[in-house]
């Protein structure tokens, strides 16, 4: 039984190079698409997709989702793949030590780096002037005070970056004085 074309059929050669070896999908010019597959595959948030908050894909709203997807610089892309929104709120969560570790590890995103920013802008001031108070001996209420300036506007601000991330499509909540300074540092990196 002959063939016209033995490339179908199983090679039982020494060796047969991979099928996704350029020179070899050039010398098989057989046509693999199967029409049942989709030729186009959706991305989830977790995945690095942009998110199309229940819009069309197939045009109308949903057309600038596409148009976003095809840009290099995906805004919601982290280096090391991890989520936009957890990032952010981390920046606040452990002050300016958090802030210091996502400025030197996230190099891609500038949601999580503008937050960074400003949770180094926002906290390193209050953590300064509460080891002073322990220095100095100020008496117990004023450091608990003083402790609590440093805590609850940390965690509204990692509540906010995590909301504005999660759900508002990265709108960048900006603290007055410390926000736009925040915004200029990442604009000129």
């Amino acid at each position: 039984m002959s063939s016209a074309n033995p490339s179908h059929f199983a090679s039982f050669a020494a060796y047969t190079p991979p099928p996704d070896d350029p020179s070899y999908a050039a010398s098989t010019s057989q046509n693999t698409s199967r029409a049942w597959f989709p030729s186009q595959q959706s991305l989830s948030y977790q995945s690095g997709g942009i998110p199309t908050f229940n819009t069309s894909q197939a045009g109308g709203l949903g057309a600038v989702e596409d148009a976003e997807a095809e840009n290099a610089n995906n805004m919601w892309e982290t280096r090391h793949g991890f989520r936009v929104d957890l990032l952010a709120a981390f920046a606040y969560l452990l002050g300016p030590l958090s802030a210091l570790i996502l400025l030197i590890v996230e190099t891609h995103n500038d949601f999580v780096r503008f937050h960074a920013y400003q949770s180094a802008l926002l906290t390193t001031p209050l953590v300064i002037l509460r080891i002073l108070a322990s220095l100095v001996q100020f008496p117990p209420f004023l450091r608990t005070i003083i402790t609590l300036l440093l805590v609850i506007p940390s965690l509204y601000m990692a509540w906010q970056a995590y909301i504005d991330a999660a759900r508002n499509g990265l709108v960048r909540f900006q603290i007055p004085f410390v926000g736009p300074l925040a915004e200029r540092w990442v604009y000129e990196e």
